[in-house]
C-alpha cells in the first residue's frame, strides 16, 4: 500500500512473511514473521537473548533498515502503510521507543528540555511548547521535575522523562526496551502501572520488550509474542502460554509460584487465570508437598563458609558527596566472612555503590573505616585495595581496554611487572576456569555480551583477590544465561573459596543464589540477615522499595500454616535440586 493510504480501521503494525539478514552475517537473524498488532493492544515480546527480538523492534523503529544495514524479504506495514515509503524521522512520528539505557536517549540540559526536542525539531511556538511539555509531564507524573538535569534524576525519573518525550510528539505506537533492567524492584513496579495507566488512558499501542516475565505481568497484556532462533514459536494469551510448556523448552523463567504449583503436581491451566496469583486452584497437593519439604529453617550453605574473625567489615561508615548534600552513607556498618556470597540491596540512590567505592578506595568516607583481615584499609592504594576487594561494574564494555582477549587478562599482572612466564601460566589458568580458554587468541569485539562479562571477572580473577564484588551481575540477561552465569560465580565461590558482594536489584538473584541480604534505605543499613526473611517483611520492603516473592503471597493465598517457612524451604529445595545438577531431589515440575 502506497505511503499515505493507511485508514483508521488498519493494524497498528504488520509482519506478512518478513525476513531479515544483517549484511555482515551469513544466515537471517528473522525468519518468515507473520505477526499483527492492532491498534490500542498492549503485547510482550519475550524470548531469550539472540533469539532475534531487539532485531524485531529495530524494524518497526526504523533503525532497520536506515542505521543497520541488511536484506529483507516479505513486507511490514506501519498503520495500513508500507514502511519502505518512510525515512526514519517519518517513522519517529509514528512509532517512539524508550532505550533500556534512558541515559543514551538525553538530549536536552534539563528535563522539560528533553521532552520538548521534538516540538523544537518542528519548530513549534514557544508558548504550545511549555502547554504541551507540561500536559505530558502531568502524564508521567513528572511536572514538579522539570527544571532538573539529567543526572539529577532517578533511573525511573529519567524513563519517565523519556516517555513524555514520545506522548508530547503523540506517537501512536509506544516500543519499551526492557524498560525494567535497570530499575530497582519499586521503580520497576511503578513503571509496569505508569506504562499501564498510559495504555488505557491513551489507547496507545504498546509493545514491550521484557525478560522479567512476572514483573511485566504485574498488569495484564493482550498477548505475549514468544519468540526463539528467529521465529515466532508463539502468539498467545498469557494464560495459554503460562500453562504451556513453552517457557521451559525456550529457557524462559516461568513466575516462581507457577514452578511451586507444578513441583507439588498441580497441573497449571488457563482457568485457573496464572498470569496472576492463580484462582480457582484445589491447594491440597501443596499443602501435602509442603509437608515433605525438608523441616530445617536453614538454608544449606551454597559454599564452605570460614567462621571466625570477617574477612570484610564495614564499620560506621558515613560520606556525603558535597559539604552542602544529605549523607550518602549514614554510619552503615555490616561485614562478609570468607566464602560467603552477600547479596547488597536497596532502592536506587541507597548508597550501594557508594559502599563499593569506600571498599575500593575510589571515594574516602568522612568517617568509619574499612577492614580487611583486621586492618584498616585507609592507607592502602587502590591498586593495593583490589587484590583483596575487587569490583567488577555492571558494563563490561567500561573496563575492557584491549583488543585481543589474552592481553586484556594479563594487563593487571603486567602493570604489576610480573614476569612473562608467570604471566603466560596465570593468564591461561584463569582462561580454562571461565570457560574462555578456546577464545585466548580472539579479538575481544567477537564476544557475546556474556562471554565479555566472564572476560572482566577473569582480569580480575588473574590477580587472585580473595572477595568480589560485582554490580548487577545478571542486568539484561535471560534466564538461561543468567543461571549459567551465576551458576559459574558460584563455581568460583565454592572451589576457589573465593567471597561474593552483589549489588543487585534482582530480588530472584538475592533469594536463589545469596547467604545474606544487607539491605539499604536512604544511606542507612535497615536490614542484614536471610534473604527469605527480607522477602517476606512488609516494613522492609516498603522501607527500601523491594519487591515481596510470589511464593509468600503463593502461601498466603493457600492458607498454608507457615508461609514464610515455605518460602525458605522452597529455596532450601531449589539449592539442593540445583546442587544435584538438575537431577531428582524431588519430584520434576511437570
Amino acid at each position: 500500500m502506497p505511503a499515505g493510504e493507511g485508514g483508521a480501521d488498519s493494524p497498528a503494525l504488520s509482519f506478512s512473511n518478513f525476513s531479515f539478514q544483517y549484511r555482515a552475517q551469513t544466515e537471517p537473524t528473522l525468519f518468515t514473521i507473520n505477526l499483527t498488532v492492532n491498534r490500542g493492544e498492549k503485547i510482550l515480546i519475550l524470548g531469550p537473548s539472540g533469539s532475534g527480538k531487539s532485531t524485531l523492534i529495530h524494524c518497526i523503529n526504523g533503525i532497520i533498515p536506515h542505521a543497520f544495514k541488511g536484506s529483507f524479504s516479505g513486507g511490514l506495514s506501519l498503520l495500513g502503510d508500507d514502511i519502505r515509503g518512510f525515512d526514519i524521522f517519518e517513522i519517529s512520528k509514528k512509532a517512539g521507543t524508550v532505550l533500556q539505557d534512558t541515559d543514551g536517549q538525553f538530549v536536552g540540559l534539563s528535563a522539560a528540555e528533553d521532552i520538548a526536542f521534538a516540538l523544537e525539531n518542528d519548530c513549534k511556538p514557544a508558548a504550545e511548547m511549555h502547554s504541551r511539555v507540561k500536559e505530558a509531564a502531568i502524564q508521567v507524573g513528572m511536572e514538579f521535575h522539570l527544571g532538573k538535569a539529567p543526572q539529577d534524576l532517578s533511573g525511573g525519573q529519567k524513563q519517565r522523562i523519556s516517555m513524555a518525550g514520545l506522548l508530547v510528539d503523540n506517537v501512536e505506537i509506544l516500543l519499551f526496551d526492557e524498560p525494567l533492567a535497570n530499575l530497582d524492584p519499586a521503580a520497576g513496579k511503578d513503571a509496569v502501572e505508569l506504562i499501564d495507566r498510559l495504555h488505557r488512558e491513551t489507547g496507545k499501542t504498546i509493545i514491550i520488550v521484557e525478560h522479567r516475565l512476572e514483573d511485566v505481568l504485574h498488569r495484564p497484556v493482550d498477548r505475549i509474542v514468544l519468540m526463539d532462533k528467529g521465529r515466532i514459536i508463539a502468539d498467545q494469551k498469557p494464560a495459554d502460554l503460562l500453562s504451556s510448556d513453552l517457557l521451559k523448552q525456550t529457557g524462559i523463567r516461568e513466575p516462581l509460584y507457577l514452578s511451586a504449583l507444578r513441583f507439588a503436581g498441580i497441573t497449571v491451566n488457563p482457568g485457573m487465570v496464572p498470569e496472576t496469583q492463580p484462582m480457582f486452584v484445589d491447594y491440597r497437593p501443596l499443602y501435602e508437598w509442603d509437608r515433605q519439604l525438608p523441616e530445617t529453617r536453614q538454608i544449606p550453605p551454597l559454599a564452605k563458609t570460614t567462621e571466625g574473625t570477617p574477612f570484610l567489615e564495614v564499620r560506621g561508615l558515613r560520606f556525603r558527596y558535597s559539604s552542602q548534600g544529605e549523607e550518602a552513607l549514614k554510619g552503615v556498618s555490616f561485614s562478609v566472612v570468607r566464602g560467603e556470597c552477600v547479596g547488597l540491596v536497596g532502592k536506587n540512590g541507597s548508597g550501594k555503590s557508594t559502599i563499593a567505592k569506600c571498599i575500593c578506595g575510589f571515594v574516602q568516607p568522612d568517617s568509619g573505616a574499612v577492614y580487611c583481615e583486621g586492618r584498616d584499609m585507609a592507607d592502602l592504594s587502590i591498586m593495593e585495595r583490589a587484590e583483596k576487594a575487587a569490583y567488577v561494574m555492571q558494563n563490561p564494555n567500561q573496563m575492557i581496554s584491549f583488543p585481543l582477549i589474552y592481553d586484556e587478562i594479563a594487563l593487571g599482572l603486567r602493570t604489576r611487572n610480573v614476569p612473562e612466564g608467570e604471566i603466560k601460566e596465570r593468564v591461561h589458568e584463569v582462561l580454562s576456569i571461565c570457560g574462555l580458554y578456546p577464545f585466548r587468541n580472539w579479538p575481544v569485539s567477537a564476544l557475546s555480551y556474556g562471554q565479555k562479562k566472564r572476560l572482566t571477572i577473569a582480569s580480575i580473577l588473574v590477580l587472585r583477590p580473595p572477595l568480589m564484588i560485582l554490580d548487577e551481575p545478571t542486568a539484561g540477561q535471560d534466564y538461561r544465561h543468567y543461571s549459567e552465569f551465576m551458576e559459574f560465580l558460584l563455581g568460583l565461590n565454592r572451589d576457589l573459596g573465593l567471597s561474593l558482594l552483589l549489588i543487585t536489584h534482582d530480588m530472584h538473584l538475592m533469594l536463589e543464589y545469596t547467604t545474606r541480604a544487607v539491605v539499604l534505605s536512604d544511606g542507612e543499613l535497615v536490614a542484614d540477615q536471610a534473604p527469605f526473611e527480607t522477602l517476606t517483611d512488609d516494613d522492609i520492603i516498603e522501607q527500601a522499595s523491594l519487591k515481596r516473592t510470589s511464593l509468600y503471597d503463593l502461601a498466603l493465598n493457600a492458607g498454608l500454616p507457615d508461609p514464610r517457612s515455605f518460602v525458605s524451604r522452597y529455596i532450601a529445595f531449589e539449592r539442593q535440586r540445583r546442587a544435584a545438577g538438575d537431577h531428582k531431589v524431588m519430584e520434576e515440575p511437570r
